[in-house]
């Protein structure tokens, strides 16, 4: 369907917005991707926060201008769908991977094109990578762990002097009704 031309900015406007609030954008060729497939990766998608568009390279390349991902706009070729990740960096990369590891037949290194995160463009052969990238309440968790772990093994030197007391005045009573 052609689309005239206060469609066609409507379609960059969205996608400039989405662009400069996205952490990251995973380009993958969706030719030989069925319908049904497509409608379940845009609910999939819409459950986990990443936004999923099919648009016309032109119109990507005008919106993706003035963003962290302007410097994807060479890579722009084919039939493309973008999926930006809203929540959190790698929340694109991990509905990608889970769709290809589900459809198993499907070639994964050809159909994923390029990554785009912090700005620089990645290779689509680094999609588990960015896939294994923690989330926020992850991330936050790992570092609650780190700050709290000299205070556990300071707790457990406090705690082992009066163990190590009570062992030593057993140790001792034994002795003594040994005796």
């Amino acid at each position: 369907m052609a689309l005239n031309l206060t469609s066609k900015k409507a379609v960059v406007s969205e996608v400039a917005d989405i662009a400069s609030q996205a952490h990251a954008v995973v380009a993958v060729e969706y030719h030989g991707l069925t319908v049904e497939q497509m409608t379940n990766l845009h609910a999939r998608a819409r459950q986990t926060g990443v936004y999923f568009r099919v648009v016309k390279n032109s119109l990507a390349k005008r919106a993706l201008v003035g963003t962290e991902f302007e410097n994807v706009q060479n890579h722009l070729t084919g039939p493309l769908v973008l999926a930006f990740s809203m929540e959190d960096p790698g929340s694109a990369a991990r509905l990608w991977r889970d769709f290809f590891e589900e459809n198993s037949k499907l070639d994964k290194k050809a159909m994923v094109k390029f990554l785009g995160f912090s700005g620089q463009v990645m290779p689509g052969s680094e999609l588990d990578r960015l896939a294994k990238m923690p989330t926020k309440d992850e991330a936050i968790a790992l570092l609650m762990a780190c700050m709290r772990a000299p205070l556990d093994k300071f707790a457990r030197t406090l705690n082992e002097v009066p163990g190590k007391l009570v062992r030593t005045i057993e140790a001792i009573r034994q002795s003594k009704e040994a005796a």
